[in-house]
This record gives C-alpha cells, sequence and structure tokens, in this order.
C-alpha cells in the first residue's frame, strides 16, 4: 500500500470503474488508485502498443480488467450492472488532434457518444454516487489569448478532437442539469463534475505526433529529434498533476455532492508554459544526449498555438495547486524512460507517485 495516502484512506475498498485504463493517462490513475485500495475495475480497447504503461506494469494483473468500447452503450450499463461501481473516471477518448482530422466522425463517436454512454450507464445504474468526466483544456473556444480560461467561458474548438471536447462538454452540461440536478440531489443521488487538464507527459506515453513520445523515440534510436512546431506554447505538467486533482475532486464530490458537481480546470502554474522547442531541449538535457532539428512548416495542419488555464477555482474551492514545475515535471518523465527497461515498472511508477506527493 502507499506509504502517503494524501486522501485519508478515502479510496480504501470502494469499487472505482474507469474508462479507458489501457490509456497513458487511465494506467497512471488505475495504479495509484490500487495502490490506494481501491477495487479497480478497468474499461477500455487494447492498448496501443507494447510498450504502454499498462503493459509494462500488468496492470491486468492487479485489477478488474476489461475490453470494450465506449460506443457500445449497451455493454457499457452491462458492466456497470454487473460491477456496481460506486465512483466512475471516464478518460477513454480520441486524444490527438492530428488524427481527428484522419477520423473525425470516429473522433466524435468516441469522444460526444462515447461520453453519453457512460452517463447513460452512470444513470441506470443505482450504485455510482460520483462521476468524473475527463476532457481537455482544448475544450474552449480558444482565442489564443495570453490569460488563462475560467471554467464559465465558451466552448468551442478549431479541429475535430478540440470540437468533439466542447461538444461532450455542453454534453455533460445538459445531463447534469436534465437528470443530475443538483437541485434533485435527494431523488437521483448523483454527483457529475468534468475536468480539464492540458498537455500532459510522463513516463510510458508512446502516442505518436506528441513531444515527448517522439522525443523518445529519436533519442532511442539516436536520431535527430525533428521539431514540428517549435515555437508552439504549451502548458506542460506530469501526469501525476491532474490526477491528483481528479482524485481530490472525487473525495470532495462524495462528501458534498452538490457544491462540487461542475467543470473544474487542472493546469499547471504559470511558470510551466514553455516552447515546444524549450520542452524538447530540456528533455535532451535530462537524458544526457540527443540533438534537436526544426521542421516547422507554415502550411500545417492548424494546432493551436497557445491555450492557458486559469486554475482559481480549483485552488480556492478544492484546496489543489501543483506541486512541481517545468524541470521537476521533465526530470520525472525523462527518469522513467531511461529506466523502464531495466526496471519493474509497476515499481517504478509507484516510486515516482510517491516522489511526487513528496515534492
Amino acid at each position: 500500500m502507499m506509504a502517503i495516502d494524501i486522501f485519508d484512506n478515502f479510496y480504501r475498498d470502494k469499487k472505482i470503474l474507469v474508462t479507458g485504463h489501457t490509456g497513458f493517462k487511465g494506467s497512471w490513475l488505475s495504479i495509484w488508485l490500487h495502490e490506494l485500495g481501491a477495487e479497480v475495475i478497468g474499461v477500455a480497447k487494447d492498448p496501443l502498443t507494447e510498450r504502454d504503461n499498462y503493459v509494462l506494469s500488468s496492470l491486468k494483473d492487479k485489477i478488474i480488467d476489461l475490453r470494450g468500447d465506449i460506443r457500445d452503450g449497451k455493454l457499457m450499463k452491462a458492466i456497470f450492472q454487473k460491477y456496481q461501481p460506486e465512483i466512475v473516471f471516464h478518460l477513454a477518448a480520441q486524444p490527438l488532434v492530428r488524427l481527428s482530422y484522419e477520423i473525425p466522425v470516429e473522433t466524435y463517436e468516441t469522444n460526444v457518444m462515447g461520453t453519453i454512454n457512460i452517463l447513460e450507464a452512470i444513470r441506470a445504474t443505482d450504485s455510482v454516487k460520483v462521476g468524473v468526466m475527463i476532457t481537455t483544456d482544448k475544450c474552449y473556444e480558444n482565442k489564443e489569448q495570453i490569460w488563462g480560461y475560467r471554467e464559465n467561458e465558451p466552448m468551442g474548438g478549431y479541429d475535430p478532437y478540440s470540437s468533439s471536447k466542447g461538444a461532450a462538454e455542453i454534453a455533460i452540461s445538459s445531463w447534469r442539469n436534465s437528470f443530475f440536478n443538483p437541485k434533485d440531489y435527494e431523488k437521483h443521488g448523483k454527483s457529475i463534475a468534468s475536468a480539464r487538464a492540458g498537455n500532459v507527459i510522463g513516463g510510458g506515453d508512446w502516442a505518436a505526433d506528441r513531444i515527448i513520445p517522439d522525443c523518445i523515440r529519436a533519442l532511442e534510436s539516436s536520431k535527430a529529434i525533428e521539431i514540428r512546431s517549435s515555437q508552439a506554447i504549451r502548458p506542460w505538467q506530469h501526469v501525476l498533476e491532474p490526477l491528483s486533482g481528479y482524485l481530490l475532486l472525487a473525495q470532495k464530490m462524495w462528501h458534498n455532492p452538490i457544491k462540487y458537481a461542475e467543470g473544474w480546470n487542472f493546469g499547471p502554474r504559470s511558470e510551466s508554459i514553455e516552447t515546444v522547442w524549450n520542452v524538447a531541449t530540456k528533455v535532451i538535457a535530462n537524458y544526457g544526449s540527443g540533438e534537436l532539428q526544426d521542421l516547422s512548416d507554415p502550411d500545417a495542419l492548424h494546432e493551436a498555438n497557445l491555450l492557458m488555464l486559469d486554475i482559481s477555482k480549483a485552488k480556492f474551492e478544492l484546496g489543489w495547486e501543483p506541486r512541481m514545475d517545468i524541470e521537476q515535471c521533465v526530470g520525472l518523465t525523462v527518469d522513467w524512460y531511461k529506466r523502464y527497461k531495466a526496471t519493474d515498472v509497476y515499481d517504478l511508477c509507484v516510486e515516482q507517485i510517491e516522489k511526487y506527493l513528496s515534492e
């Protein structure tokens, strides 16, 4: 069990369902929940690669490990009925901006209808008391402004991925108003929130078109790191930062279901907003080798250059704030990639969670 439990035993013996547990964020969340003593039920499609954190950590041996596509609403309801979860973390998604240009329909089916299917499964299952629906910072209508977006600003999105997440947020809000209205909590007994986080990095992510996996693939094959949008500015955070926020939010919702049933931003401090080029430079410094090549293309597919979140609400109302700066964030991430081949990956993840909690 975890040496440091910042949730005061709240998760011990609770039945927690995580959608997307084979994914990058989902695997880390499932490991953390398992270490907190929760009974974890994971529902997801197959992992993308044999090197994914989910595979290398042998997570399937530690939790109830189910395969299923969130686009199958009937299957989702059946799984919820069978396992009777008390808390749901919905992370399953098509999470890549550039891929959404290639598969826009599937992106919408997964991110919008998939989310609605999970909301409907929650609605049909009496045991569920708390649902934390994970979207993204890209759900906001991005005006590339220099100040952070607040939770009450308009949803939007230029590309199919971002707009699908904006649409998912509108659906979550509609279901909360229509079926899980905090005013009628005594009738339905459920608290639903959405959580929006930014560019997340950490060990075990091998997705295409993401800066850290791109860096590591190049470093492992002794090639130059090709940087596509060198001057794009992102709010970088280690995967454990937003996950700590989701876990804290669910705990608060459990104890005060009416107060916390709304949208929440979990982002880094403003000092962690850096260009892609600078982050790649820090990766090389931590890794101890490598070189960068700028391949910025003025005619590339549109991706937002600047996007920031205002995290004041989470800070003041949840008591959550980021623990790490950009140096610690990149350092912890690169440490995983330097050690995963020679270390028990599950133990490596637990060690990193404990290091994060002691920062």
